[in-house]
């Protein structure tokens, strides 16, 4: 057991007491990372993540933080929205960091995700987790986090590939996002704010930790096949061979005219892979008819509309059950935009925001999630850290 742990546990730390630190900030505050430095505390910290809204001064912001939090890793990425201890907000900084008394970390880039070296990739993996096991061979637990560029179109490829290194280390993450922009998506890495790349946290804890997706959709008996697709760009041009936002909008009963974002969120379509329905979000409609995905789409695949349940009742039953046992200290997430959007298109975004304060969530929103190998949209998927038992 380390010093930190044993001083932790004769001070009794009990379940309510965060074993995460969190800070937040508006993305306006002068010098916003020395004030989430100062409200994160001494540490010391194994790892900072920065979830920043798309309207702070990036660049000058990861050069900041390299400078408030000496010595440290610092990654993050540009969001759709964030999670801080308020629930869902929008124009802030959040910062998380891992006390090194509970958690080991090894970040790892990955630059240039449209040359991917799969096996090079697969073979660091390895190396990492090897090391973080020697470095503390008692602590039992593991988890990777994942952070991508969200317009990299490159994420299904690269969770499979992490996948295959990462071997039972459960993985989940989230694809940066621009606002409901969609033009310019960033990670950063210490000081460097980088596209087409992702930055994967590879944690090893003496908490026991429950990686978790969840999502509020029922599958309909209406489907449809893609008929003509470009796979590369996630375009479907056209849907039971006729134009694809055409056809869409006949199975939902609208005009063409009317689909928009809210219209994604509340009516998603879903493809069964491995005996579960897992949703394919859809994006935008181009302006000439196509509909562009957020996740990997191709011909032939059979598409099929799903139906929402209750958001806030799923969600307050689903954080619920991450605590029939024990409570978490944390949990850690990445919340697809469409959620948001649905959430607020309802009017019940004050309700979910109110679980997700109750439930100390925090995070991030994106543009696509990953769990293990697959790359998925209109999920929740995340991490809820439980305390460590005293010996």
């Amino acid at each position: 057991m380390t010093e930190l742990r044993k001083a932790a546990v004769a001070e009794g730390m009990c379940p309510s007491t965060p074993l995460v630190a969190v800070a937040h900030v508006l993305a306006g505050t002068p010098d916003p990372a020395k004030h989430l430095a100062a409200a994160l505390g001494e540490g010391p910290f194994a790892l900072v993540i920065l979830f920043v809204t798309p309207e702070a001064d990036v660049v000058a912001l990861a050069r900041a933080a390299e400078a408030a939090f000496p010595g440290l890793p610092v990654i993050g990425c540009t969001t759709a929205g964030e999670i801080s201890p308020d629930g869902y907000t929008e124009g802030e900084i959040v910062a998380v960091a891992l006390p090194a008394g509970w958690f080991r970390v090894s970040p790892i880039l990955v630059r240039d995700l449209g040359q991917l070296d799969r096996e090079a990739l697969i073979g660091r993996l390895i190396r990492e987790r090897a090391a973080l096991a020697r470095d503390c061979p008692d602590w039992r637990h593991e988890f990777a986090f994942l952070m991508v560029d969200g317009l990299s179109i490159r994420e299904d490829e690269l969770a499979s590939a992490l996948a295959a290194g990462l071997g039972p280390v459960p993985l989940f993450g989230g694809s940066a996002a621009d606002g409901v922009r969609f033009r310019e998506t960033f990670v950063l890495n210490g000081a460097e704010v980088l596209h087409d790349a992702a930055v994967l946290a590879l944690v090893r804890t003496d908490c026991r930790v429950q990686v978790f997706n969840l999502d509020h959709f029922l599958p309909t008996d209406r489907r449809m096949v893609v008929t003509e697709a470009d796979p590369g760009r996630r375009i479907v041009r056209r849907i039971n061979a006729e134009p694809a936002a055409q056809e869409y909008a006949r199975l939902l009963g609208k005009d063409p005219g009317q689909l928009d974002s809210f219209t994604f969120a509340a009516h998603p379509v879903v493809v069964r892979i491995g005996g579960k329905h897992h949703v394919r979000a859809i994006r935008e409609v181009a302006p000439n008819g196509d509909l562009i995905f957020f996740s990997a789409i191709d011909e032939g695949l059979v598409l099929t509309l799903a139906e929402p349940q209750d958001l806030v009742v799923h969600l307050r039953q689903e954080l619920a059950e991450l605590g029939r046992e024990r409570t978490p200290s944390a949990i850690l997430a990445c919340d697809c935009v469409l959620r948001r959007m649905e959430a607020l298109d309802k009017q019940s975004i004050g309700a979910v925001s109110r679980l997700l304060r109750e439930h100390r969530v925090v995070g991030f929103s994106t543009y696509g999630e990953q769990l293990n190998g697959m790359h998925v949209n209109q999920t929740m998927t995340g991490v809820a850290i439980y305390p460590p038992e005293a010996p």
